[in-house]
């Protein structure tokens, strides 16, 4: 059992994602795990303590000073108790609330005198979840090391569509065992930049490229599952995410510029997007009819997203990909070195059946001293195996400038 001997501390706040709390205990005590359950009031307006007290087997906590548990510092019992305090569901309100420190609560007050990890499983409407506020909460607790599951998109309690909706308790239970199981980037920071962009004509046309985002959907996977904290910075693409992973989408490589300066405080940063060289330089505010279109297309270069990470004074480890049509190894390791990066993912394109579109790849590993080529393989197979070549480069770089 993946959770045996480990002490779950389950918080159930306001949402009508609580319903899915009972499930979520039951295969978390399936896997091995003692779970302690504590409702908070808005939470108890959606699912009783009597249905949880039932599939936990132990009393639920509620009241932030209870008679019955005070007379032994009761709240500070369970703070020390727990390996793990996972909330799910975490409304906006909550999360609001730990983001402020504030401790109004049984649950808050928890999170504040508990030294053990803390997870969040989001489940609020996507108008709140996309809100400033709550991204400036989340951003807050993300850099305190607080791991966030979901939210998953899809349709939701209120009629509407988009990100918001909690992941389903197989996908916490998986996401919680992950914590405790070891892997080359447990505890690390990632952040992936995958997909195209899109820079408009005016406001129906678009300069763009062929890139699906598979290859950095793949490594955003490979991370998540090798243990480490993973943002995807996506451009427009339709691909399926990996539970606990956090996507941003943007649309436009200024965008991905802006989310890539917030988002650079990571420890790796995985340049994958193909993120397009030149813009229009005076796109349309309205539709241009179909003479009104231009012959030709003033274009400027868009920013070097990947050059201004690395120059920051406290830049993570770096990785840029590399796509050409030949000279491969001599057009990597200048970038690589033209850069400041630390490791190039390169591949040569325009070969029938890999590169971009398509689901096969073969690229080969360049870093200052040494390359690794990997053959032909499924991207997914081979996101495994560079997030395998990268772990190994970060911690290797680490070890050499430890005094």
């Amino acid at each position: 059992m993946r959770l045996a001997n480990k002490k779950i501390l389950l918080g159930v706040s306001g949402s009508i994602a609580a319903y899915k709390a009972p499930d979520l205990v039951r295969r978390l005590r399936a896997e091995g795990a003692e779970v302690e359950v504590v409702l908070t009031r808005a939470g108890a307006e959606f699912i009783t303590a009597l249905t949880l007290q039932a599939v936990s087997g132990r009393r639920v906590h509620a009241r932030h000073l209870d008679p019955e548990d005070e007379t032994v510092m009761g709240h500070i019992e369970l703070a020390r108790w727990a390996d793990l305090v996972l909330i799910a569901p975490a409304s906006a309100h909550l999360i609001a609330k730990l983001a402020a420190g504030l401790a109004d609560d049984l649950l808050s007050t928890l999170c504040l005198a508990s030294t053990a990890p803390l997870a969040l499983a989001p489940a609020m409407n996507r108008a709140m979840w996309e809100h400033p506020a709550t991204r400036v909460n989340v951003a807050t607790l993300e850099r305190r090391g607080v791991r966030l599951f979901g939210p998953g998109i899809g349709d939701q309690a209120c009629g509407e569509t988009g990100a918001g909706r909690m992941l389903e308790p197989e996908e916490l239970t998986a996401l919680t065992a992950g914590l405790f199981a070891a892997g080359p980037l447990r505890g690390v920071s990632v952040v992936v930049t995958a997909g195209p962009t899109r820079e408009p004509i005016d406001p129906v046309r678009f300069v763009s490229n062929r890139s699906s985002g598979k290859m950095g959907y793949a490594l955003a996977d490979a991370a998540a599952a090798a243990g480490a904290r993973v943002t995807l910075i996506s451009g427009p693409v339709a691909q399926p995410l990996a539970a606990g992973v956090r996507r941003i989408e943007v649309a436009t490589a200024e965008e991905m510029r802006r989310c890539a300066l917030e988002q650079a405080g990571c420890d790796i940063f995985i340049a994958a997007a193909a993120v397009a060289d030149h813009r229009p330089r005076y796109p349309a505010p309205r539709k241009l009819k179909k003479d009104a279109v231009p012959a030709a297309l003033e274009l400027e270069r868009t920013p070097d997203i990947v050059g201004e990470v690395a120059a920051l004074p406290a830049a993570p480890f770096m990785v840029g990909f590399a796509a050409e049509t030949d000279d491969l190894a001599r057009n990597a390791m200048a970038k690589l070195r033209a850069k400041g990066l630390d490791m190039v993912v390169a591949n040569l394109v325009g070969r029938e059946g890999t590169g971009f579109e398509s689901d096969d790849n073969e690229v080969t590993l360049f870093w200052d001293g040494g390359k690794a080529e990997l053959p032909r393989a499924p991207k997914r197979e081979l996101g495994r195996d560079i997030i395998g070549y990268i772990a190994e480069r970060y911690h290797a770089q680490g070890a050499a400038q430890d005094p």
